[in-house]
C-alpha cells in the first residue's frame, strides 16, 4: 500500500484550485494498492487558498515548534499544516503504509527541496511538514520525480 498526494492523480486540491496530474505516475500505480491524501485539506485549509511556504526552516523545524508556515498574505497557517501531517500519518498507520509518493517542493509534501520562504520561486534543501512526520515514523517518502528509483 502506498500513500500518494491527491493532486498528482488529478484531484483539484492544489492551493490554486488545480492539480498536478502525472500521467506516468497514474500508469505506474495502475496495478498497485494506494490511498490518496491532501495533507493541507486534511488540516482544514480551503481550496483554493493562498500559497504557503515554510519560513527559514523545514518541516522538522515546524514540527519542533521552531519555525512557522506562512501564506503569501503573511497569515500563520502552521497549525493547519501540522494537523494535516498528523491526519496523513493516521491514515498511513491505519493501512500499514511504509512508502509514500508525495508532491515535490510542497510545504507539506516535499521530500528533498522546498521553496525558501521568500515566495520568489527559489528552492533550498529541506522537507515539508507531512514528509518530516512520515519520515520520523519510518515511512520512506518519494516524489513524482524519483519514485521509480526506489519502488521498482
Amino acid at each position: 500500500m502506498i500513500l500518494v498526494s491527491a493532486c498528482l492523480l488529478g484531484i483539484d486540491c492544489k492551493y490554486n484550485g488545480k492539480n498536478n496530474y502525472n500521467k506516468d505516475l497514474k500508469k505506474f500505480l495502475k496495478d498497485k494498492k494506494y490511498i490518496i491524501v491532501c495533507p493541507e485539506q486534511l488540516g482544514g485549509l480551503p481550496t483554493p487558498r493562498k500559497p504557503s511556504e515554510i519560513i527559514a526552516g523545514d518541516g522538522y523545524d515546524v514540527l519542533d515548534g521552531k519555525k512557522k508556515v506562512l501564506n503569501l498574505k503573511g497569515d500563520d497557517v502552521t497549525d493547519y499544516f501540522i494537523k494535516g501531517a498528523y491526519e496523513s500519518l493516521k491514515i498511513a498507520k491505519l493501512y500499514g503504509i511504509k512508502k509514500a509518493i508525495l508532491k515535490a517542493r510542497s510545504p507539506s509534501c516535499a521530500s528533498f527541496k522546498i521553496y525558501d520562504g521568500s515566495f520568489s520561486g527559489k528552492l533550498r534543501e529541506g522537507v515539508g511538514v507531512t514528509t518530516a512526520l512520515l519520515k520520523k515514523n519510518g515511512i520512506k517518502v518519494l516524489n513524482e520525480e524519483n519514485y521509480r528509483e526506489y519502488i521498482e
